[in-house]
């Protein structure tokens, strides 16, 4: 109905159709409000004009007549605000089997890494029908992912992870903005969204990739000396990290906290901050030491140590590091994430 409208946006998700219905209904009803209110106030206004020789009298209110106009309004509003919680929820929810992207926001441009390795900027290649959950920090100010053809935006936010998620449905290229000031060049932070079908998507995958970004997060892992303390036996002076995420981890002020994506980074950067229980502070602050995309990789790879078939591969890992290759003792404390 809407694809010839100059004013409205290419529907190009399975969201945007719950969207603009929400919208339109809100625009319906403000309108029939809006003209209701005007309407009565001409007719008041002309009804009850200034005349000579008449004066106005006391008018006492009506019961049923103030219950209908507080209860029909309620009810629309309710209605409002369960149809927009229903729309908020169900784009704040990631399918669990959803292909992620990690994005990294700077002055400016786009960052992003997919999960099997493929790098791009200020470009994001995805394929049709298949749910893609992007997983977004900055390194300086805040901005916001944007993509008006799919009815989603995200602000990015420095020092943590923000999620969003969003399952395109026809393929094309799609305008990515950011739509929080940054900064001088703020209106040159663009990008592009291109979706594929399954087959050009595959053989875009196939090209360039650098491995899977969890094989690159356990190389560093090793690098930093992590292995040595975060062990997959009842030896290692850090947690076991092996199927953590997406687990409870009990703490030692007695709090329990999800060992979610967010939880993983920020005991990498700060692992003070949320000490597990049983386990001694003795683990480095990597803040500065590592980049942002270090870090999505040592995320990524903690949460692989979740899945099956991983726990021989980290074995593997920490039995070829010697003794004597190992870091320093400050930093061969590894990463107290849990």
């Amino acid at each position: 109905m809407f694809d010839n409208f100059p004013l409205w946006p290419d529907r190009a998700s399975t969201a945007a159709g719950n969207v603009d219905a929400l919208f339109i209904f809100l625009i319906i009803v403000s309108g029939l409000m809006t003209g209701l209110i005007f309407t009565a106030v001409l007719y008041f206004a002309a009804r009850y004009r200034r005349q000579r020789g008449v004066r106005a009298e006391q008018i006492e209110g009506s019961t049923p007549l103030e219950l209908t106009w507080s209860v029909i309004p309620f009810f629309v509003f309710m209605a409002i605000f369960a149809w927009g919680a229903v729309v908020y929820f169900k784009s704040r929810t990631p399918p669990g089997d959803s292909t992620e992207v990690y994005v990294v926001a700077k002055q400016w441009m786009w960052k992003l890494e997919h999960a099997e390795g493929q790098r791009e900027i200020n470009e994001l290649h995805v394929p049709v029908g298949r749910d893609v959950k992007l997983i977004m920090t900055s390194q300086d100010v805040i901005h916001s992912f944007f993509v008006p053809a799919f009815r989603m935006k995200q602000d990015v936010v420095p020092g943590r992870y923000t999620v969003a998620w969003f399952r395109a449905t026809k393929p094309g290229t799609y305008h990515l903005f950011c739509t929080q000031y940054c900064g001088t060049q703020h209106s040159g932070m663009i990008g592009y969204v291109i979706v594929q079908e399954p087959a050009q998507y595959e053989a875009w995958m196939s090209g360039g990739s650098t491995g899977p970004l969890s094989a690159t997060g356990e190389k560093i892992f090793a690098e930093l000396g992590c292995v040595t303390c975060h062990r997959t036996d009842s030896q290692g002076r850090g947690p076991n990290l092996q199927g953590v995420f997406g687990k409870p981890v009990q703490l030692e002020d007695g709090r329990s906290v999800m060992a979610d994506e967010n939880y993983i980074r920020e005991c990498i950067l700060d692992p003070g901050a949320k000490r597990v229980k049983g386990f001694q502070p003795i683990m480095p602050t990597f803040q500065g030491l590592v980049s942002e995309e270090q870090v999505n990789a040592l995320v990524a790879y903690v949460k692989s140590l979740a899945q099956p078939g991983t726990a021989a591969a980290t074995t593997k890992t920490a039995a070829v590091v010697s003794p004597q290759d190992r870091p320093e003792p400050a930093h061969s404390t590894g990463s107290q994430v849990q």
